[in-house]
């Protein structure tokens, strides 16, 4: 016969018995006899509950650390973890939820999905040259970082960013610049005396004292001006220099050269003469010469020289007209008051009427001028033994003078003709017929000028004019 089995859970089984035969029961075999009922029942093995919607708490509570979990149950607002439950997850600020947004209760009396709340973080910014940054939560959110630049550098761009909510770093990374120039301080102005019988002075002074307010690299420093231990000529000199740091960024300072030059009052020529004086004349060390014009001489100191104390030496000389000492005993010693100091231009005829000494002597006469710029003197010997004459001026001379300057300068008395003889008493030309002034002034000043008489003849060129 069949008996009817009892349907529990989800589980059910059908099991045909034989009557005539008395069941074996096995221990632990899920299995036992009933003593009042010719059946056999199964063992109740634990299965899932029914799904009951009463159940307030059907899945374990929800727990979301720092975030929430907002949930609508069938049952009502009382009910958060009942069968069919459904749960909006979100997460407090600065926490990013990882998962699920939405789970609901199920019947396996789990929750269909898993969430958690993590902590949101922006990425490390990255160090920026020449500068830092500090921040005030690290790199988390609505941290502030705020940067600086090292000493010498500016910073260009955002001087802080802030940790946002997406995990970006709000503005842009800022750069340090190096804009400041480099610190230059030059020397002290200075002042110098020029040097004796110089207008100039050397100079020297240290380089420049140069630093760069950021990194300390100075690429170059220019000078405009001389160098170090130059001459320097009177007046002020401004000396420049302009230094650069490795960004371009350029600062100059600059400093006075004045060189000083001692003075001396001008000096003034003598009547009848002149001075000449080397440098500049009448700077410290110079020393001035003086000279006298043709038919004149020294008398007194011949040179001075301008001292450091802005004072001249000794005292002015005066030029005095020349004195000439015919009494002599010869003709060497006539001819010696004219050493480098006139030159002599020695005239000799048969007699004065000789028609070429009357016409030398005419033109002579009206160029005294401009011999006496020259420095020319002239010694006539005219005529025969006993009646010959000699003369410089209105000097006459002796028998034996004329008679040995003759010899001396090889001047005959038979016919017209003349000697040119400079200050060192060197015959340079001789003439036999009459010459005018102009060519002995031009044979001169070609050839036997010295160079202070070159320079004294321009001054005086139109003086005879």
């Amino acid at each position: 016969m069949a008996s009817q089995l009892t349907r529990r859970g989800a589980l059910s089984l059908l099991l045909f018995l034989t009557p005539a035969v008395t069941p074996t029961w096995y221990a632990g075999s899920g299995y036992y006899p009933d003593e009042s009922y010719n059946e056999v029942y199964v063992e109740e093995v634990p299965r899932a509950p029914a799904p009951d919607y009463r159940v307030p708490r059907w899945c374990y509570t929800l727990n979301i650390q720092d975030g929430e979990a907002t949930c609508y149950s069938p049952r009502g607002g009382n009910y958060h973890s009942s069968l069919g439950t459904r749960c909006e997850l979100s997460c407090d600020r600065g926490f990013q939820l990882i998962g699920r947004r939405s789970v609901q209760c199920l019947p396996s009396r789990r929750w269909s999905g898993t969430a958690y709340c993590r902590q949101m973080r922006c990425h490390a910014l990255p160090l920026i040259t020449s500068g830092t940054y500090t921040c005030t939560n690290g790199v988390l959110l609505d941290s502030r970082c705020d940067y600086s630049c090292s000493s010498g550098y500016h910073l260009e761009g955002d001087r802080s960013r802030i940790c946002m909510e997406d995990g970006r770093w709000s503005g842009g990374e800022p750069v340090c610049v190096d804009i400041d120039p480099p610190k230059i301080r030059c020397p002290q102005s200075r002042e110098k005396m020029a040097e004796p019988e110089k207008l100039t002075a050397r100079v020297y002074w240290d380089p420049p004292l140069v630093k760069d307010s950021a990194d300390g690299t100075i690429t170059r420093v220019t000078l405009r001006g001389p160098e170090p231990g130059s001459q320097f000529p009177e007046g002020e000199h401004v000396i420049r220099y302009t230094a650069y740091d490795q960004a371009y960024n350029r600062a100059s300072c600059k400093f006075i050269v004045k060189v000083q030059v001692r003075r001396c009052p001008v000096l003034k020529p003598p009547q009848h003469g002149y001075v000449t004086c080397t440098s500049a004349g009448n700077n410290y060390g110079a020393t001035c010469e003086y000279h006298c014009d043709g038919g004149y001489e020294r008398q007194g100191t011949p040179s001075r020289v301008c001292q450091s104390s802005r004072q001249w030496s000794g005292s002015p000389p005066i030029c005095a007209p020349m004195k000439i000492n015919v009494n002599v005993n010869s003709a060497a010693g006539l001819l010696d008051q004219f050493y480098e100091k006139q030159r002599l231009l020695i005239i000799s005829a048969p007699d004065p009427s000789n028609r070429y000494y009357k016409m030398q002597i005419s033109m002579l006469q009206q160029s005294t001028c401009g011999l006496d710029l020259r420095h020319v003197t002239i010694i006539e010997l005219v005529g025969q033994p006993p009646q010959e004459v000699g003369r410089i001026r209105e000097h006459q001379l002796s028998a034996n003078i004329i008679e040995e300057l003759r010899q001396f300068q090889r001047l005959t008395r038979s016919y017209f003709n003349m000697v040119l003889i400079d200050k060192q008493g060197i015959d340079r030309e001789r003439y036999m017929e009459p010459v005018t002034p102009e060519e002995i002034f031009t044979f001169i000043d070609d050839y036997l000028l010295s160079n202070q008489e070159l320079i004294q003849r321009r001054e005086q060129r139109d003086v005879c004019e």
